[in-house]
Protein backbone atom coordinates (compact mmCIF):
# COMPACT_ATOMS: atom_id res chain seq x y z
CA UNK A 1 0.00 0.00 0.00
CA UNK A 2 1.69 3.54 -0.80
CA UNK A 3 1.33 5.74 1.63
CA UNK A 4 3.05 9.38 2.07
CA UNK A 5 4.55 10.74 5.37
CA UNK A 6 4.58 14.74 4.97
CA UNK A 7 6.73 16.17 7.85
CA UNK A 8 4.91 19.42 8.66
CA UNK A 9 6.72 20.79 12.16
CA UNK A 10 9.15 23.62 11.98
CA UNK A 11 10.14 26.74 14.54
CA UNK A 12 9.06 29.52 11.86
CA UNK A 13 12.39 30.84 12.34
CA UNK A 14 13.78 31.02 8.45
CA UNK A 15 10.87 33.36 7.43
CA UNK A 16 10.68 35.47 10.52
CA UNK A 17 8.42 37.55 11.08
CA UNK A 18 6.32 36.27 8.51
CA UNK A 19 6.53 32.95 9.93
CA UNK A 20 5.93 31.83 13.89
CA UNK A 21 6.41 28.46 15.76
CA UNK A 22 2.42 28.44 15.48
CA UNK A 23 2.39 29.66 11.67
CA UNK A 24 5.73 28.52 10.49
CA UNK A 25 6.32 28.64 6.60
CA UNK A 26 4.72 25.72 4.86
CA UNK A 27 1.27 27.38 6.32
CA UNK A 28 2.12 30.69 4.66
CA UNK A 29 0.61 31.73 1.72
CA UNK A 30 3.65 33.92 0.30
CA UNK A 31 4.73 31.79 -2.87
CA UNK A 32 1.13 31.26 -4.17
CA UNK A 33 -2.04 31.27 -3.35
CA UNK A 34 -2.25 28.16 -1.73
CA UNK A 35 0.14 27.12 1.32
CA UNK A 36 3.23 25.51 0.85
CA UNK A 37 1.71 22.49 2.99
CA UNK A 38 -1.55 22.37 0.50
CA UNK A 39 0.05 21.97 -2.48
CA UNK A 40 2.37 19.22 -0.76
CA UNK A 41 -1.16 17.36 -0.34
CA UNK A 42 -2.77 17.80 -3.44
CA UNK A 43 0.89 17.11 -5.24
CA UNK A 44 0.11 13.66 -4.05
CA UNK A 45 -3.47 13.34 -4.54
CA UNK A 46 -3.70 11.60 -7.99
CA UNK A 47 -1.84 8.92 -6.54
CA UNK A 48 -3.42 7.90 -3.62
CA UNK A 49 -6.80 8.47 -1.65
CA UNK A 50 -6.83 11.30 0.99
CA UNK A 51 -6.87 8.41 4.14
CA UNK A 52 -3.03 7.46 2.36
CA UNK A 53 -1.65 10.85 3.53
CA UNK A 54 -0.26 11.36 7.19
CA UNK A 55 0.62 14.84 8.13
CA UNK A 56 3.68 14.88 11.05
CA UNK A 57 3.33 18.00 13.11
CA UNK A 58 3.52 19.36 16.64
CA UNK A 59 0.70 20.32 18.83
CA UNK A 60 1.46 24.31 18.67
CA UNK A 61 1.04 24.31 14.67
CA UNK A 62 -2.32 21.59 14.80
CA UNK A 63 -5.00 24.42 14.82
CA UNK A 64 -3.49 26.43 11.42
CA UNK A 65 -2.91 22.79 9.64
CA UNK A 66 -6.66 22.06 10.26
CA UNK A 67 -7.79 25.29 9.53
CA UNK A 68 -5.50 24.84 5.67
CA UNK A 69 -6.44 21.50 5.37
CA UNK A 70 -10.38 21.00 6.20
CA UNK A 71 -10.88 18.01 4.55
CA UNK A 72 -7.77 16.08 6.58
CA UNK A 73 -9.04 13.51 9.17
CA UNK A 74 -7.78 14.19 12.57
CA UNK A 75 -6.63 10.62 12.40
CA UNK A 76 -4.22 11.81 9.80
CA UNK A 77 -2.29 14.15 11.73
CA UNK A 78 0.55 12.64 13.73
CA UNK A 79 1.54 14.83 16.53
CA UNK A 80 4.78 14.20 17.66
CA UNK A 81 5.17 14.96 22.21
CA UNK A 82 8.50 16.52 21.07
CA UNK A 83 11.56 17.18 18.14
CA UNK A 84 14.26 14.50 17.99
CA UNK A 85 15.14 15.27 14.83
CA UNK A 86 14.31 13.59 11.42
CA UNK A 87 14.59 9.81 12.47
CA UNK A 88 12.78 9.95 15.44
CA UNK A 89 9.97 11.62 13.05
CA UNK A 90 10.44 8.88 10.48
CA UNK A 91 10.38 5.77 12.91
CA UNK A 92 7.46 6.96 14.74
CA UNK A 93 5.37 8.60 11.73
CA UNK A 94 6.12 5.30 9.84
CA UNK A 95 5.01 3.46 12.86
CA UNK A 96 1.60 5.26 13.16
CA UNK A 97 1.09 4.55 9.53
CA UNK A 98 1.53 0.52 9.50
CA UNK A 99 -1.06 0.43 12.33
CA UNK A 100 -3.43 1.24 9.33
CA UNK A 101 -1.80 -0.58 6.86
CA UNK A 102 0.20 -3.59 6.86
CA UNK A 103 4.14 -3.42 5.70
CA UNK A 104 3.33 -0.01 3.61
CA UNK A 105 5.37 1.41 1.70
CA UNK A 106 6.08 4.69 3.10
CA UNK A 107 7.06 8.25 0.54
CA UNK A 108 8.65 10.84 3.49
CA UNK A 109 8.35 14.28 1.74
CA UNK A 110 8.78 17.90 3.19
CA UNK A 111 6.16 20.11 3.48
CA UNK A 112 7.61 23.12 2.76
CA UNK A 113 9.45 22.18 -0.05
CA UNK A 114 8.22 23.56 -3.86
CA UNK A 115 7.68 21.24 -7.01
CA UNK A 116 6.69 22.88 -10.32
CA UNK A 117 6.40 20.19 -12.39
CA UNK A 118 4.39 17.42 -10.82
CA UNK A 119 3.26 15.46 -13.16
CA UNK A 120 7.32 14.83 -13.70
CA UNK A 121 7.17 14.44 -9.74
CA UNK A 122 4.55 11.69 -9.36
CA UNK A 123 6.57 9.83 -12.31
CA UNK A 124 9.38 9.53 -9.65
CA UNK A 125 7.53 8.12 -6.83
CA UNK A 126 5.79 5.80 -8.67
CA UNK A 127 9.35 4.72 -10.37
CA UNK A 128 10.88 4.80 -6.14
CA UNK A 129 7.73 2.96 -5.07
CA UNK A 130 8.65 -0.38 -7.55
CA UNK A 131 12.54 -0.02 -6.29
CA UNK A 132 11.21 -0.41 -2.88
CA UNK A 133 9.63 -3.57 -2.90
CA UNK A 134 12.89 -4.98 -3.30
CA UNK A 135 13.57 -4.15 0.13
CA UNK A 136 15.95 -0.95 -1.05
CA UNK A 137 15.42 2.65 0.79
CA UNK A 138 15.00 5.03 -2.12
CA UNK A 139 16.50 8.53 -2.34
CA UNK A 140 15.38 11.43 -4.49
CA UNK A 141 18.54 12.89 -5.57
CA UNK A 142 18.57 15.99 -7.03
CA UNK A 143 20.49 17.08 -10.43
CA UNK A 144 22.39 20.04 -9.60
CA UNK A 145 22.25 22.96 -11.09
CA UNK A 146 24.72 25.33 -9.76
CA UNK A 147 27.43 24.65 -7.19
CA UNK A 148 25.21 25.17 -3.75
CA UNK A 149 26.56 24.86 -0.43
CA UNK A 150 23.14 24.71 1.80
CA UNK A 151 22.62 21.02 0.35
CA UNK A 152 23.81 17.82 1.05
CA UNK A 153 25.15 15.55 -2.07
CA UNK A 154 24.52 11.80 -2.66
CA UNK A 155 27.06 10.52 -4.84
CA UNK A 156 26.23 8.43 -7.90
CA UNK A 157 27.95 6.19 -10.66
CA UNK A 158 25.51 6.76 -12.95
CA UNK A 159 23.25 10.47 -13.14
CA UNK A 160 20.73 9.38 -16.04
CA UNK A 161 17.26 10.75 -15.06
CA UNK A 162 15.10 8.60 -13.34
CA UNK A 163 16.70 5.21 -13.90
CA UNK A 164 17.78 3.98 -10.07
CA UNK A 165 21.10 3.75 -9.28
CA UNK A 166 23.11 2.65 -5.51
CA UNK A 167 24.39 5.13 -3.97
CA UNK A 168 27.98 5.76 -3.37
CA UNK A 169 27.97 7.96 -0.30
CA UNK A 170 25.75 10.56 1.50
CA UNK A 171 27.92 13.74 1.45
CA UNK A 172 27.90 16.94 4.57
CA UNK A 173 27.01 20.02 3.28
CA UNK A 174 30.30 21.04 1.16
CA UNK A 175 32.61 24.25 1.27
CA UNK A 176 32.37 26.04 -2.09
CA UNK A 177 36.00 24.83 -3.53
CA UNK A 178 34.23 21.27 -2.91
CA UNK A 179 31.07 21.96 -4.16
CA UNK A 180 32.54 23.12 -7.46
CA UNK A 181 34.16 19.98 -8.12
CA UNK A 182 30.94 17.80 -7.03
CA UNK A 183 28.52 19.87 -9.52
CA UNK A 184 31.61 19.92 -12.18
CA UNK A 185 31.72 15.92 -12.27
CA UNK A 186 28.51 15.60 -12.98
CA UNK A 187 28.48 12.43 -10.23
CA UNK A 188 26.82 14.48 -7.11
CA UNK A 189 22.89 15.02 -6.48
CA UNK A 190 21.77 17.00 -4.63
CA UNK A 191 20.01 15.39 -1.35
CA UNK A 192 16.29 16.05 -1.06
CA UNK A 193 15.31 14.64 1.63
CA UNK A 194 12.83 12.52 0.15
CA UNK A 195 12.64 8.93 0.97
CA UNK A 196 10.86 5.84 -0.09
CA UNK A 197 10.52 2.88 1.79
CA UNK A 198 8.49 -0.20 3.10
CA UNK A 199 7.84 0.03 6.84
CA UNK A 200 9.84 -3.85 7.20
CA UNK A 201 13.00 -1.95 5.35
CA UNK A 202 13.57 0.85 7.85
CA UNK A 203 12.69 -0.75 10.55
CA UNK A 204 15.59 -3.13 9.80
CA UNK A 205 17.82 -0.43 8.64
CA UNK A 206 17.06 1.31 11.76
CA UNK A 207 18.04 -2.48 14.16
CA UNK A 208 20.87 -2.57 12.17
CA UNK A 209 22.46 0.85 12.12
CA UNK A 210 20.57 2.98 15.19
CA UNK A 211 19.55 0.46 17.74
CA UNK A 212 18.56 3.05 19.62
CA UNK A 213 15.58 3.91 17.54
CA UNK A 214 14.80 0.86 16.89
CA UNK A 215 14.38 0.00 20.42
CA UNK A 216 12.65 2.91 21.53
CA UNK A 217 9.96 2.61 18.85
CA UNK A 218 9.70 -1.35 20.33
CA UNK A 219 8.68 0.17 23.38
CA UNK A 220 6.15 2.78 21.94
CA UNK A 221 4.04 0.18 19.75
CA UNK A 222 2.21 -1.07 22.66
CA UNK A 223 0.87 2.56 24.13
CA UNK A 224 -1.31 2.96 20.98
CA UNK A 225 -3.14 1.35 18.56
CA UNK A 226 -4.73 3.91 16.46
CA UNK A 227 -3.88 7.86 16.15
CA UNK A 228 -6.16 9.81 18.87
CA UNK A 229 -3.90 13.10 18.00
CA UNK A 230 -3.03 14.76 21.40
CA UNK A 231 -3.89 11.90 23.49
CA UNK A 232 -1.87 9.51 21.57
CA UNK A 233 1.31 11.74 21.99
CA UNK A 234 0.76 12.35 25.59
CA UNK A 235 0.65 8.60 25.90
CA UNK A 236 4.14 8.07 24.06
CA UNK A 237 5.67 11.18 25.29
CA UNK A 238 8.04 9.90 27.94
CA UNK A 239 9.25 7.25 25.87
CA UNK A 240 9.80 9.09 22.76
CA UNK A 241 12.28 11.45 24.84
CA UNK A 242 14.12 8.35 24.50
CA UNK A 243 15.15 8.65 20.86
CA UNK A 244 18.42 10.52 20.37
CA UNK A 245 18.03 13.31 18.81
CA UNK A 246 19.53 12.57 14.66
CA UNK A 247 19.03 12.98 11.90
CA UNK A 248 17.79 10.10 9.39
CA UNK A 249 20.71 10.74 7.26
CA UNK A 250 23.35 10.17 10.10
CA UNK A 251 20.94 7.60 11.65
CA UNK A 252 20.78 5.42 8.34
CA UNK A 253 21.60 6.94 5.12
CA UNK A 254 25.07 6.93 5.61
CA UNK A 255 25.26 3.54 6.42
CA UNK A 256 23.04 1.41 4.64
CA UNK A 257 24.07 -0.67 2.24
CA UNK A 258 20.82 -1.30 0.38
CA UNK A 259 20.31 2.62 -0.76
CA UNK A 260 18.95 3.11 -4.60
CA UNK A 261 19.28 6.64 -5.48
CA UNK A 262 16.91 7.98 -8.63
CA UNK A 263 18.60 11.25 -10.21
CA UNK A 264 15.28 13.57 -9.90
CA UNK A 265 14.49 17.01 -12.13
CA UNK A 266 10.98 18.34 -11.77
CA UNK A 267 11.62 21.98 -10.64
CA UNK A 268 12.31 21.18 -6.88
CA UNK A 269 13.69 24.42 -4.51
CA UNK A 270 13.75 24.07 -0.82
CA UNK A 271 12.93 27.31 0.15
CA UNK A 272 15.49 27.34 2.69
CA UNK A 273 15.34 31.25 3.02
CA UNK A 274 14.37 34.81 1.38
CA UNK A 275 16.76 34.46 -1.16
CA UNK A 276 14.37 31.67 -2.44
CA UNK A 277 12.46 34.84 -3.28
CA UNK A 278 14.84 35.83 -5.76
CA UNK A 279 14.97 32.38 -7.70
CA UNK A 280 11.34 31.89 -7.88
CA UNK A 281 10.20 35.39 -8.84
CA UNK A 282 10.70 37.75 -11.36
CA UNK A 283 12.40 41.05 -10.62
CA UNK A 284 11.80 44.42 -11.29
CA UNK A 285 13.48 47.54 -13.31
CA UNK A 286 15.63 48.18 -9.92
CA UNK A 287 15.88 43.77 -9.69
CA UNK A 288 14.12 43.96 -6.57
CA UNK A 289 11.79 41.45 -5.92
CA UNK A 290 8.32 42.56 -4.16
CA UNK A 291 5.20 39.98 -2.77
CA UNK A 292 2.23 40.67 -1.58
CA UNK A 293 3.07 44.17 -1.16
CA UNK A 294 3.04 47.85 -3.44
CA UNK A 295 6.63 49.22 -3.16
CA UNK A 296 8.35 52.50 -4.07
CA UNK A 297 11.79 52.68 -4.32
CA UNK A 298 14.61 55.50 -5.26
CA UNK A 299 17.48 54.53 -5.72
CA UNK A 300 17.42 51.09 -4.46
CA UNK A 301 18.41 47.53 -6.11
CA UNK A 302 18.71 44.14 -5.49
CA UNK A 303 16.62 44.44 -2.61
CA UNK A 304 13.92 41.23 -1.40
CA UNK A 305 10.40 43.07 -0.02
CA UNK A 306 8.01 40.78 1.01
CA UNK A 307 4.67 41.38 3.15
CA UNK A 308 2.08 39.32 4.84
CA UNK A 309 -0.47 40.72 2.96
CA UNK A 310 -1.55 43.16 5.71
CA UNK A 311 0.45 46.17 4.67
CA UNK A 312 -0.54 48.22 1.38
CA UNK A 313 2.93 49.93 0.46
CA UNK A 314 6.82 49.90 1.49
CA UNK A 315 8.98 52.69 0.42
CA UNK A 316 12.81 52.32 0.12
CA UNK A 317 15.05 54.91 -0.13
CA UNK A 318 19.15 54.39 -0.92
CA UNK A 319 18.55 50.89 0.11
CA UNK A 320 20.58 48.18 -1.92
CA UNK A 321 21.04 44.12 -0.97
CA UNK A 322 18.36 44.04 1.80
CA UNK A 323 15.31 41.90 3.17
CA UNK A 324 12.63 43.96 4.27
CA UNK A 325 10.06 41.77 5.71
CA UNK A 326 6.76 43.27 7.24
CA UNK A 327 4.31 42.05 9.37
CA UNK A 328 1.60 43.47 11.48
CA UNK A 329 3.81 42.95 14.51
CA UNK A 330 7.47 43.33 13.47
CA UNK A 331 9.40 44.44 10.66
CA UNK A 332 12.46 43.12 10.30
CA UNK A 333 15.31 44.72 7.66
CA UNK A 334 18.33 42.36 7.38
CA UNK A 335 21.28 42.53 4.67
CA UNK A 336 20.92 39.66 2.39
CA UNK A 337 24.27 38.44 3.22
CA UNK A 338 23.31 38.12 7.06
CA UNK A 339 19.65 36.19 5.87
CA UNK A 340 20.74 33.05 7.68
CA UNK A 341 21.62 35.22 11.18
CA UNK A 342 17.39 35.67 11.92
CA UNK A 343 17.54 33.51 14.67
CA UNK A 344 19.57 36.01 16.69
CA UNK A 345 17.00 38.56 16.49
CA UNK A 346 13.80 35.84 17.74
CA UNK A 347 16.26 34.83 20.58
CA UNK A 348 16.24 38.83 21.64
CA UNK A 349 12.03 38.71 21.08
Amino acid sequence: MLTFLIMGGGSGERFWPLSTKQKPKQLLKIFSDKSLIRLAYERVLPLVSKDQIFIATNEIQVPALKEDLKELDDSRIIIEPAFRDTAAAIAYGSTMISKYYDNPTVVVLASDHLISNGDEFRKVIKIAEAEAQNNNIVALGIKPTYPETGYGYIEVSDSKLNNPTKSLGFKEKPQLDLAKKYFESGKYLWNSGMFIFKYETIMNALKKHSLNHYETINELKPLFDKNEGVKTANIVKDKFMNFEKKSIDFAVMEHADNIMVIPSEFGWNDVGNYLAFEELFDKDENSNVVRNVKCISVDSNNNVIVSDGNYQRVSLLGVNDMIVAVTKDNILVCNKKDNQRIKEIIKLI
